[in-house]
């Protein structure tokens, strides 16, 4: 049952939903045009609003395209950016002209895949595959309700803690859409997982999900893995465990259960809302936090705000570290993901 709270503005959350209802229905019949292309697009996104790992994952399927020599290129509408319309990632970009996660995405790729952000996918679709080289597939970034665009693949994220099938639509809950938009799904993935969760365990929640998406759709689980501390401000090595974390994303309980697990002490944990702008009064009070020999945590994604032009001098006084992800995928998960966007390449492929 939904919070007390969440009852009384379940009449809102129904309202809402039967909008979008409609709006999909039209897409659905056909009535609005849904935009197809002759390279494969493959879209990632959640019908919970923000925090389901859309960034790692589409990192992964960026790698695994390249891996089958390919030339992906990402596409993002570039949330939290001060600029509008068509840009493309270059050696100048920051995370206030294209947005933190197309940032985090080109220098994860060292400029190697092209990153361009556009808040209207079809015609950032239409502009990046005229480019030379034209990129031989695009991963749709964020884009599951954007229904002007219909992906080749649609990938629907939801997480084992917060599934989607256990949630509501805004404002009584955190869903963009209701429940049987799973529907448009090509593969599920049950995102942040324990990594000891078991087979009957997957099943079970196989069986939740399948209430909802179409049938035989596969469900997959994924975990993350993190990697070593690194370096973002001055110091070059963590020198105790007592840590201050500073976090502005959806999520940060993932980030929290894996470092207290590790053996860091959380002395202080300075957490503010999803792609905030950090500022240089944010870093001072940050600093005024720290004891010696502490370091403060962050993100991959807070790190590339963090790195803004004006914060950089403020960041290098101090010991600041990120924390990298990868994601993994539990049982076979890898091999059917990649079996699907193989799939994507043969010739008459449908998906």
């Amino acid at each position: 049952m939904p919070h007390p709270l969440a009852l009384l503005l379940l009449p809102f959350a129904w309202l809402y939903a039967a909008v979008l209802g409609v709006r999909n229905w039209l897409y659905d019949k056909g009535i609005k045009n849904s935009a197809r292309f002759a390279r494969p697009t493959i879209s990632v996104g959640n019908l919970r609003a923000g925090g389901t790992g859309k960034t790692p994952h589409v990192a992964w399927l960026v790698r695994q395209l390249q891996a089958a020599g390919q030339q992906p290129a990402i596409l993002s509408r570039g949330y939290g950016r001060r600029t509008r319309g068509y840009l493309e990632a270059d050696a100048t970009a920051t995370a206030a002209t294209i947005g933190d996660e197309p940032l985090q995405h080109y220098q994860d790729f060292q400029g190697q895949v092209p990153v361009v952000v556009c808040e209207n996918r079809r015609m950032g679709l239409e502009t990046l595959l005229q480019r030379e080289p034209a990129p031989t597939a695009v991963v749709l970034d964020d884009a599951y309700q954007h229904r002007r665009v219909q992906p080749t693949l649609n990938i629907l994220l939801t997480e084992q803690h917060r599934p989607f099938y256990q949630d509501y639509v805004l404002p009584a809950g955190r869903l963009r859409e209701s429940r049987g938009g799973a529907r448009r799904a090509d593969a599920v993935v049950v995102t942040k997982c324990d990594s000891g969760l078991t087979a009957s365990q997957q099943a079970a929640i196989t069986d939740r999900v399948r209430r909802y998406s179409r049938p035989r759709v596969p469900v997959l689980f994924s975990t993350y893995c993190y990697g070593a501390p690194v370096a973002v401000g001055g110091a070059e090595r963590v020198e105790s465990p007592e840590i201050v974390l500073l976090t502005g994303i959806a999520q940060p309980g993932p980030l929290l259960e894996y470092l207290t697990g590790a053996g860091y002490h959380i002395v202080q944990h300075a957490a503010f809302a999803d792609h905030h702008p950090f500022t240089l009064p944010d870093i001072a009070a940050l600093a005024g936090q720290l004891r010696a020999g502490q370091s403060v945590f962050t993100t991959q994604k807070d790190a590339v705000r963090l790195l803004e032009p004006a914060l950089q001098a403020a960041v290098a006084a101090l010991p600041i570290f990120y924390i990298p992800i990868q994601v993994e995928f539990l049982a076979d998960g890898a091999a059917q993901l990649q079996q699907l966007l193989s799939s994507l390449f043969q010739p008459h492929a449908v998906v």
